[in-house]
């Protein structure tokens, strides 16, 4: 998806009741009242990015969110969301014959069928690109990781990452991706964002990118390394697009897992797809006993968004602790509109899991899209469910904090957008693996031949208090 396309058309929201009285102007004036605002964004900004530039930095292109008059009403909120389907598919070509075009809808209970009002049909395919794949004589983790070492002895070896306590030393060390961790008091997770197989190929323009690194026939195989090397207790992924693969892997291994895809997944959309992409959570079985397992569309002013979140109740076999865990993968794109819908989503969110977890601990993850400075980050930390963030990207004296580097045709992207949010009460975290180092990044960033994504794993471990 093109960077910076979001604010590059107007916001001509028609058809919409006038906002009360109190307020000067309707909502789709003040929506194009602000357009102004988004296209001199978008000036500056494709002014400075070329693929030679110094990144722009997170603070630049982070936005304050727009002050609504008033909360919309659910027809001003579903018109709002059905102009940024209307973006988001624009942006795609099928079959190389132009871009996918959105009818106009009417009638708003037809939107809510996320997928129903455009004017290109779905192209949704099942999750079968993987029958090949034969997981027999599977018995340990050492078996599954020589598997995949088979079938990617070609690529260079995976990037060597370091750990670090954390602890008031802030010790460095080398990753502990050999080393079984055993502690019965210690949860390890693992979050990432691995890159959908079909929007990596045929959607994201990774203009530098070897096409040999997104030759799926091996980037399966370091995609499931990169999940297994860690031994994480629990596993949190986003733009899940093969869970048939990962799911029949990691059972071998002794893992369980939850699928929820997106209700109208671009990915669809494109030539090629092995079905929708979604957020997916596992377990290892010999820590954790699923007791439920839920998921959500997430809301913008009481419409369902076209973002979920999954959440498993889990109780430890080993300590008999309960421990809630949910992820999610909110809105894309810049802008000051789209700050806010992510705010909104991650506030239907919080509000969702605090109810789910009832006083228990929770870890929270996912690819949220947003740098620190976006106000999701805030509502998150400051939300009643009394979360805080992992990863304390200052202390860990990194040059540039990042979880995700990459190159589109727009420029060079390097920001903060992944996180894990852990209880402030019931969960200490003692440890995280940092990103890797600039100068062990190379030239090309992510993906690469020694990394399959253009986000970097997020592990992190935790002991219960």
């Amino acid at each position: 998806m093109k960077f910076g396309k979001a604010v590059a058309r107007s916001w001509s929201v028609a058809s919409v009741s006038r906002a009360p009285a109190t307020f000067p102007f309707t909502f789709d004036q003040f929506i194009r009242k602000e357009d102004s605002k988004f296209q001199e964004l978008k000036k500056e900004i494709n002014n400075k990015l070329s693929f030679t530039s110094k990144p722009i930095s997170q603070a630049q292109l982070s936005a304050d969110p727009i002050q609504l008059p008033s909360e919309p009403s659910q027809d001003e909120a579903r018109n709002l969301l059905y102009r940024l389907r209307e973006e988001a598919l624009s942006s795609i070509v099928l079959d190389g014959v132009g871009p996918i075009s959105v009818k106009k809808v009417d009638d708003y209970s037809e939107m809510e069928r996320m997928g129903s009002f455009t004017s290109a049909p779905v192209k949704a395919s099942g999750d079968v690109q993987d029958a090949d794949v034969e997981f027999s004589n599977i018995t340990s983790l050492t078996d599954l990781l020589e598997r995949c070492r088979h079938y990617t002895v070609h690529l260079p070896p995976p990037i060597n990452r370091e750990y670090t306590h954390l602890d008031n030393s802030f010790q460095h060390t080398p990753d502990t991706s050999d080393v079984k961790v055993d502690e019965k008091n210690k949860i390890r997770i693992l979050q990432w964002n691995h890159l959908s197989q079909t929007l990596g190929t045929k959607n994201d323009n990774f203009v530098v990118c070897p096409p040999e690194a997104l030759d799926w026939t091996s980037r399966r195989w370091r995609l499931l390394e990169e999940i297994i090397r860690y031994q994480p207790d629990v596993i949190c992924l986003q733009e899940v697009d093969h869970f048939d693969f990962l799911n029949r892997g990691l059972k071998t291994i002794g893992y369980s897992g939850k699928f929820i895809p997106k209700p109208d997944s671009p990915c669809i959309y494109l030539q090629g797809n092995n079905g929708p992409d979604g957020c997916a959570i596992f377990v290892k079985d010999s820590k954790f006993k699923i007791l439920s397992d839920s998921h959500r569309i997430l809301e913008v002013w009481r419409v369902q968004s076209n973002q979920v979140a999954v959440c498993l109740e889990l109780l430890d076999v080993e300590t008999n602790q309960e421990l809630v865990v949910a992820t999610t993968h909110l809105k894309a794109r810049q802008g000051a509109l789209l700050s806010t819908l992510r705010n909104e989503q991650g506030k239907d969110l919080l509000d969702w899991l605090h109810t789910t977890a009832r006083g228990r601990p929770v870890l929270l993850s996912g690819d949220f899209n947003a740098p620190e400075s976006e106000p999701i980050y805030t509502s998150v930390c400051e939300h009643d469910i009394g979360l805080a963030s992992t990863y304390r990207f200052k202390d860990l004296g990194m040059e540039e904090p990042y979880t995700t580097w990459k190159i589109r045709e727009t420029g060079e992207q390097k920001y903060i957008l992944d996180y894990i949010f852990h209880s402030k009460s019931g969960l200490k975290p003692v440890g995280v693996l940092e990103m890797p180092k600039d100068h062990e990044v190379g030239e090309n960033k992510f993906p690469s031949l020694a990394f399959p994504s253009d986000h970097l794993s997020l592990v992190a471990d935790f002991h219960y208090v």
